[in-house]
This record gives C-alpha cells, structure tokens and sequence, in this order.
C-alpha cells in the first residue's frame, strides 16, 4: 500500500479525534483519515487539545507552514501540560513542489521541546502510537514529520497495539515560572527516551531518516537518538537536522521548580474589577473553563480557580468547544485570533458557553484600548450584560445546547492593578 494510506490507517488506530487544514503532501491523508477540516491549524491544534482534556486522543494533520499558524498552542501546552495524547502529522514539502516556501519542521521539536519522529515505511504505524504515548508520557505535544517521497512510497502493512497513557496537567501550586521548569524537567527525561526508543535501528553504516536510505535508521529525531559520532554519518530529505543537533544536550537542572506556596503569593483580579460577580456565578457553579491569556488567566488561582488550563492568545474558545464546555476570554483575545475558533464553532453547532470580559481595554499590558467587540461578532448573536446585573449574569450563565456568546461588559477601574494573595 501506499504511505499515505498505511499512515491514515495508523492514525484511526491511535486516535479518537482528528482534524486537518489540507494541502500538499497532506491533502490526501486528511482525506483518508476522514478529519474535520477547521478554518485554520491553530483552531484544529485547540480543538485537539480540548479533546485531551476530555480524555480523547487527537490528530491534526497539516502541511509544513500550517504548523507555524499552531506555533502558540504548540509551545503552551508544553508548559500548560495536556491529559490524552495530541499529535500533529506535518507535511513537509521540500521540493516547493506546491508551496510557497519550503521548510523543515523539525525544527520545531527544539522550539517548543516537543517530541520529533520521522518513520520510514516499516515503522509507520509503530512510529504513530509511539507519538501518541510520548504524548501522554510527557504531557505535551508530538510531531510526526513526514515528507511526499514517504507518502508517495510503496510501503508495508504494520500495525500496532494501542496502549493509552495517561498525561497531566501543570501542578496547579507552581507559579508559570514554576511550570516551565517543571517542563524542562520533562524535557531531559525526552532525551533519554530518544536515546533508548526501539523504534531506533542502528547497525553501523549510514543513518537514514524516513525515505532517506541508510544502513541504519533514526525515527525518533527530535531529541537526538544516538552518540554524536553515530549522528554525524545521516542521510535526510532536507536539511542536515541531526547533523547539526548531534551535540545538542538537555536543559541544565535548575532545582525544585518555583511554587506559590514557596514564592508567598499569587496574582488575582483587581480589588475593584467589574468581573467578580460573574467569576463568583461560575465559581458557585463549579463551571470549569478554558481561559485566555490575559486577565482571564487569573480565573486559575485564587480566589476562583475555575479555570484549568491555558494554552496561549486566542486559544479558550476551541479548546474549551471539545474539552471545558466554557471558555472565558477578553474582548482583545477574542480579536487577537479567537474570531476564527468562534466561527468554526458556530459552523459546526458545538455546545460552548463563550464568556467574553468586555472591558476595550488590554488588561495585561498596559490598558492599550481595544475596538468595540460587538460590531465584529454580531453574526453571532451575542448576548450582552452589564458586570454589575448580577440577576442576569444568573440566567445566561448556564450551560447551552449549542453555541452561545455572552459579553460581559465592564469598566476598569482607573489606576487599578491586579492584587496579590498570600498564599
């Protein structure tokens, strides 16, 4: 069978979910998988992972410059952490052959310290649930590369077993700095699974990567699999990725990742934010959200915590349509990129209570003004409360059948800043 299909069979295997932005090499095994086609990647990367936090597996496929539309997600949910695995099959096309630009995607392991597999035709479907259960085992994404001379190739049928893991989410005591060294930790720990994969054939001689021929073979790239002696004798489709990274090492240690309890304090909403009763409604409730960067982002800690898990600018509507059922954003992240999660799910009628906190302001940094959120979401027939109308906040706060919006509008206080707690 062709590399196309053997991959779309491996991917229905491993996964529950998928979705795809298609486009060549990909176009046909987005077709082949059956994936729900969004509006772009970074709304298929979100609604994987809200898929993770409901405990499902997904896969998005796209092409080589659709994974820097999921670059945000990607990098956050490093840090963020995610439950069921989330993997994301890239296209390489390294010719240009239909694109623009060519590129390596493998670079992207390094950026966002996720997990990189390049399969040959043997190792295709094992390659796959490999992905999914360094996923799981590392609480972050995985990228399986691919490239046309691959997906173009008569290849065996293989199969493997299916052997869900379980990830987690960040430890909701660690400060975001505290997160992101407890990801590094994680990242060590990736470079001796690398190293010890079975997946890795090496029997001296050259070193081939996917369709590149070779004596040896190298799948799992991303962190380098072998001695940098070993490394520096590979055959690859593109650019020398593992002969330039061969002398890559893991992150230095940097002691016990930081907490709240150890640092004294956490950061909560202003004393005099128009918002509180509505977070107090959701919080009564036990309504959990996806939440936004931003001032949403605080609705993690004290005194509310209702939010669970925060994977960048834009991100809460799609990732809470599959996982939270509530997503709880600023009016300057819905314009940021949230528009186009919004639209994908009213397209799709996906039960999601969308909080938007309209206070045409940027909260987090600076209180630059923001345009009026309303005249760019009328399609979406928002309803619209004052903060202070406690009795109606009671009414719409309340989980839809369908999509609904709910602008919550606010005035900051002027000269307020964001109080601190002890912890």
């Amino acid at each position: 069978m062709k590399g196309t299909e053997a991959l779309a069979l491996a991917l229905r295997r491993s996964a529950d979910r998928w979705y795809a932005v298609p486009g060549y090499p990909v176009s046909g095994l987005a077709a082949a998988t059956g994936a729900a086609i969004t509006t772009n990647e970074k709304v298929a990367l979100e609604y994987a992972l809200g898929d993770s936090l409901a405990g499902r597996r997904a896969a998005v496929v796209v092409k080589h410059v659709g994974l820097n539309a999921c670059a945000d997600p990607l990098v956050h949910a490093t840090a963020q952490g995610l439950r069921a695995g989330v993997v994301v099959v890239v296209g390489d096309d390294v010719r240009a052959v239909a694109s623009d630009v060519t590129q390596d995607s493998r670079y992207y392991g390094e950026i966002a310290w996720v997990p990189v597999l390049e399969p040959d035709g043997e190792a295709l479907a094992p390659a796959v649930e490999v992905a999914f259960e360094a996923s799981e085992t590392f609480s972050r994404v995985a990228i399986v590369r691919v490239t046309p001379d691959l997906l173009d190739a008569d290849v065996p049928e293989t199969s493997a077993s299916r052997s869900d893991q379980r990830g987690s989410l960040a430890d909701p005591g660690l400060t975001m700095a505290g997160r992101a060294q407890a990801s590094d930790r994680g990242t060590r720990a990736m470079f001796a699974w690398s190293r010890s994969s079975p997946l890795n054939r090496f029997s001296g001689g050259t070193v081939g990567t996917g369709p590149a021929e070779g004596a040896s073979r190298a799948v799992t790239v991303y962190p380098p699999p072998a001695d940098p002696e070993v490394l520096a004798r590979t055959r690859e489709i593109g650019r020398s990725f593992l002969g330039e990274h061969r002398l890559l090492a893991p992150p230095e240690p940097t002691g016990e990742p930081e907490r709240f309890s150890s640092r004294g304090y956490c950061r909560t909403f202003c004393r005099d934010c128009p918002f509180h009763p509505a977070l107090a409604i959701l919080r009564d409730r036990g309504m959990q959200a996806a939440c936004d960067a931003g001032c949403a982002i605080l609705a993690m800690n004290p005194p509310y915590r209702i939010g669970i898990a925060s994977y960048g600018l834009g991100s809460s509507v799609a990732v809470a349509a599959t996982g939270t059922g509530v997503a709880l954003t600023g009016d300057y992240a819905l314009l940021h990129s949230g528009l186009n999660a919004l639209i994908d799910v009213y397209e799709r009628q996906l039960p999601l209570l969308c909080i938007v906190l309209a206070n045409n302001r940027m909260g987090m940094t600076g209180g630059h003004p923001v345009p009026d959120i309303l005249r760019y979401i009328a399609w979406a027939d928002p309803v619209v409360c004052s903060a202070d109308d406690t009795a109606a906040l009671r009414r719409v706060l309340v989980p839809p059948p369908g999509p609904r919006t709910v602008v919550i509008e606010g005035t900051c206080p002027e000269a307020g800043h964001h109080e601190t707690l002890e912890y």
